[in-house]
């Protein structure tokens, strides 16, 4: 990927990639970008969350057919999406350190693709679902294991402690390029490959999942869907082999790019 990188708050006179989205100027931006000068090296630039303040982030659990074998309960594969609810605490940006809490030891690693949301919509069609989409970034969709079973109903405490996941590097806006493309998924442990699976394995592929997020309630620019991990997360390894102070996580996703965070303990 090119490294420089354009000012567009700038240039354009936009606070955030959020209002840049909501203002329909993607295209703009990427016309800009494409004639101007850079004003920075990447390598000069501290990233933050590619969407800072995001009204909504939604994940979807058990979504590659792999993944749901590992819970070996002989479950069929599921009808309908799980979803859950992150909060926008509960990530930091490229480069910066996840933190294990004090409460816990077993933190965990989920790599995935995640859609940004770029036109509003409700009950949105799959045909049109992707007119939907400005772009995919990527998510180390981080959970506090044991925490995650503290309620019989819900994930909602082990998804959401602060600083627990990752978002970025950036927005990949090449959206027609990768739409039903056979995307690779993988992420690694100090080098090690510990996740890797495509798209084409997913239960709910893009467009289903924005048709039934869309269901009931409405999507709006900037708003999240983190589509679910591969199979190869510590809590379904024997024995877990949680994150520890000094790893240091790896996403890729074919087509986007790298994620990577150092790990802290609190």
């Amino acid at each position: 990927m090119d490294s420089g990188v354009i000012d567009l708050s700038t240039r354009m006179g936009v606070p955030s990639v959020r209002r840049l989205i909501a203002e329909n100027r993607v295209a703009e931006a990427g016309e800009i970008a494409g004639l101007a000068a850079p004003d920075y090296q990447l390598d000069e630039v501290k990233l933050g969350l590619p969407i800072e303040d995001p009204a909504k982030i939604l994940c979807i659990g058990v979504n590659y057919r792999n993944r749901n074998a590992e819970y070996k309960d002989g479950s069929d594969a599921p009808k309908y999406p799980s979803v859950f609810m992150r909060t926008p605490l509960s990530l930091v940006a490229h480069g910066a350190p996840l933190v294990i809490p004090r409460e816990s030891s077993q933190l965990d690693y989920e790599g995935e693709i995640v859609l940004v949301i770029g036109k509003p919509g409700r009950r949105i069609s799959q045909a049109e679902a992707m007119d939907h989409v400005a772009g995919f970034t990527i998510m180390n969709e981080g959970s506090v294991s044991d925490w995650l079973r503290h309620g019989k109903f819900n994930v909602t405490q082990g998804k959401n402690f602060d600083r627990s996941g990752s978002m970025g590097p950036w927005i990949e806006t090449g959206v027609g390029s990768l739409d039903d493309a056979n995307l690779r998924v993988e992420t690694r442990i100090n080098g090690e490959l510990r996740q890797s699976d495509t798209t084409a394995s997913m239960v709910f592929p893009f467009r289903r999942l924005i048709e039934y997020a869309s269901t009931f309630c409405t999507l709006l620019p900037g708003d999240l869907i983190s589509t679910g991990t591969p199979a190869g997360a510590s809590a379904r390894r024997d024995p877990p082999q949680w994150l520890r102070a000094g790893d240091v996580v790896e996403v890729t996703v074919e087509g986007v790019g790298t994620l990577r965070n150092p790990v802290m303990g609190e």
